[in-house]
């Protein structure tokens, strides 16, 4: 009996010890470039650091001017807060009703499907150059279209009232990838349900309300939340299109954030913008999760 009580002791401490041996790798990787420079720019938002010269320590200085002296930060935070408004919702909308559309089984679903996720695969400097030439006043391809019309031409990138949305239009091109999980999470919904319903003398409407609505719910909480993560972090685009004009109406958080540091190099001040974005988008996540105890229904508690 004690004998196979140390066999069984040994076994378990040498699955224990394989699964830390397994596990050091990422366990390295993630304190190495994650927490390292995570506890770093939490060090540098307390100092004046140039990048040039070593860090001075300088304390709450560049929180306090983060909402006393820098406009550009709160209007940044305004032209973020306006694209997260517009750009999640509707992008949450159209990826569920196109996995509606590539859910049904027609011939060669399976190619329409890879079709609508190809744009999720294009490099973002690619899609970037992509949607300035077709928004380009110039020699648009948009408004080459408005010539045919007889409509006049839109200054669509040098316009400061149209531009944001302009942004929003271009985070359409990338919801194949929220729509493959909206797919995924369609084609679990119980066909007993429906059949259900069916019985009951339902019809598509009432379905799609009562059954396909609950059942989305925890997949439709799960991207909006990865959206507003996403939407807040809005770089490339702007970077590489408008670099933040006109008259700094697409100046987005993480575009002041890089300027102040990579630019300026105010690292220091740019560090404590960075943990501002990750105290923000930790506010807004558990709101979520606060408010998802309302409307977000499991199968078990239907």
């Amino acid at each position: 009996m004690k004998l196979v009580q140390h066999s069984r002791v040994s076994i378990a401490r040498r699955e224990a010890r394989e699964g830390r041996l397994f596990i050091a790798p990422w366990l390295i990787g993630f304190l190495v470039f994650t927490a390292g420079p995570m506890l770093a720019s939490l060090y540098f938002s307390f100092t004046q650091y140039t990048v040039i010269n070593p860090p001075k320590w300088i304390g709450l200085a560049n929180y306090i001017k983060m909402f006393t002296g820098d406009p550009l930060l709160i209007k940044s935070l305004w032209n973020t807060a306006y694209f997260v408004a517009f750009s999640v919702p509707f992008n949450l909308i159209i990826a569920f009703f196109m996995a509606m559309l590539l859910q049904r089984k027609v011939h060669g679903i399976n190619i329409f499907r890879t079709l609508y996720y190809l744009p999720v695969l294009t490099p973002a400097i690619a899609s970037a150059l992509t949607w300035s030439i077709i928004f380009s006043s110039d020699f648009g391809i948009l408004n080459a279209v408005l010539s045919l019309l007889h409509l006049p031409p839109v200054a669509w990138l040098f316009d400061p009232q149209i531009t944001k949305l302009v942004f929003v239009v271009m985070g359409f091109w990338t919801t194949g990838g929220t729509a493959i999980i909206f797919l995924a999470g369609l084609q679990n919904v119980p066909e007993s349900l429906y059949d259900a319903a069916n019985i009951d003398g339902a019809n598509g409407f009432q379905r799609f309300c009562y059954i396909t609505i609950p059942m989305m719910t925890p997949i439709i909480f799960f991207n909006l939340v990865l959206g507003i993560v996403a939407s807040f972090q809005i770089f490339t685009p702007a970077y590489v299109i408008t670099n933040g004009g006109p008259a700094n109406s697409t100046l987005f958080y993480v575009l002041d954030l890089y300027n102040n540091g990579f630019r300026y190099l105010k690292m220091g001040y740019a560090s404590a913008m960075a943990w501002l974005l990750f105290f923000i988008i930790i506010i807004f996540t558990f709101i979520q999760f606060r408010l998802a105890r309302n409307w977000v229904f499991y199968e078990t508690s239907l």
